[in-house]
């Protein structure tokens, strides 16, 4: 069972890329904690991402959350500083960090020793559209891939397209409306402003844990 005031989230309505449960994310390989693809959020952030969905629904343009991360334990933390101080792995520079040096993503602000998410409350995600109900979605442009760990990737950056520009401002807005405030230097990265554990920070694993369904 979850801890109490958790649950995950199976609407379908929203997408659930969990790419820490893959090989496709910045260390190259699954992160520690991370044991199956499904989206844990406390029921309070749970429940309010869902009305920013059901806003969403209301605009009638095809529009659908896709969550990159949610809830992530202490242990995928740890297992990413223990990333950090290994030089010799490179392999996903070129695509996630390019311009910096692993020990700088800690320095930088882009990777934190003590995360938010952590407190299950924090939220990393983008906004995919569809021309029809039977399209595929498609990710809205926002600048950059999820996880690109360099200046272009915060929220006020202004060397972007016009359109990455009103992307970032249209997910910034709405999720603001609902009550989450966004990190500055990751326009995918927000966090429930009135969070039910401010000072927890927890460790249980990111698994299938039924029956709590949200």
């Amino acid at each position: 069972m979850l801890p109490n005031g958790f649950c995950t989230i199976d609407d379908k309505r929203i997408i659930k890329q969990m790419d820490y449960t893959t090989s496709h994310n910045f260390i190259g390989r699954p992160v520690a904690g991370y044991l199956a693809p499904v989206c844990i959020l406390t029921h309070a952030a749970a429940d309010t991402l869902l009305k920013v969905q059901e806003e969403l629904d209301s605009l009638k343009k095809g529009y659908r959350l896709k969550i990159f991360d949610a809830y992530r334990p202490t242990s995928a933390v740890a297992d990413f500083i223990h990333w950090s101080k290994d030089p010799v792995d490179q392999k996903m520079k070129s695509i996630f960090y390019p311009a910096l040096e692993k020990g700088e993503l800690f320095d930088l602000g882009y990777i934190a020793k003590k995360s938010t998410h952590s407190r299950g409350s924090t939220v990393d995600l983008t906004i995919t559209v569809a021309s029809n109900p039977n399209a595929p979605p498609i990710d809205l442009e926002m600048g950059t891939i999820f996880d690109f760990f360099d200046e272009s990737t915060h929220t006020a950056f202004s060397n972007i397209s016009p359109i990455a520009k009103k992307n970032r401002a249209f997910l910034k807005d709405i999720m603001e409306r609902h009550g989450f405030i966004n990190y500055p230097l990751e326009w995918w990265h927000f966090t429930l402003e009135n969070e039910p554990f401010p000072d927890t920070y927890f460790d249980f694993l990111v698994d299938e844990h039924p029956p709590n369904a949200f």
